[in-house]
């Protein structure tokens, strides 16, 4: 069986798939799908911690489904933006668990991604699929991954 790592950047697939199809993302049907056949190594789910109730609740679904969730705080800036991404913690992750993986799965959007499922596929030789809202991933990402799987249909609520 392979050994897969699954790291889902919890805000980005949220925005994507609400922005494009009015939906959630099904993280139970994307669960079964992602680890049919495969022994997991380890699964991540990457969050924002703004304290709420609701938050805390889907954060125990996500524990539930057998997800680690990893928090930052929101920060909200003097001059009302915000901060808070995890691509740092996410490409940390990936590379050291790449050894111990015969596949990455990233659920994410973002093009600064490619770079890492370039370093993953080259220097550890395992697989790096992406699962993303098509229309709002990076061509540069599509281009980088072993493969690319399309959020739809069957993976929205």
């Amino acid at each position: 069986m392979q050994r897969v790592t699954i790291l889902v950047d919890v805000q980005n697939v949220y925005y994507t798939t609400r922005q494009t199809f009015k939906r959630n993302f099904d993280y139970n049907q994307f669960w079964e799908k992602v680890t049919k056949n495969r022994t997991v190594v380890k699964a991540i789910a990457y969050a924002i911690d703004r304290g709420d109730t609701k938050q805390r609740e889907f954060q125990n679904i996500l524990k539930a489904i057998g997800f680690e969730v990893k928090l930052k705080p929101f920060i909200q800036r003097s001059d009302g933006s915000a901060k808070g991404d995890w691509d740092v913690g996410i490409a940390i992750d990936a590379i050291e668990l790449a050894a111990q993986s015969d596949v990455i799965v990233l659920v994410s959007g973002d093009g600064d991604f490619d770079l890492l499922a370039k370093k993953v596929r080259d220097k550890f030789e395992v697989s790096f699929e992406v699962y993303g809202v098509e229309s709002l991933t990076a061509k540069s990402l599509i281009e980088s991954a072993s493969a690319f799987i399309p959020i739809k249909d069957r993976l929205l609520l």
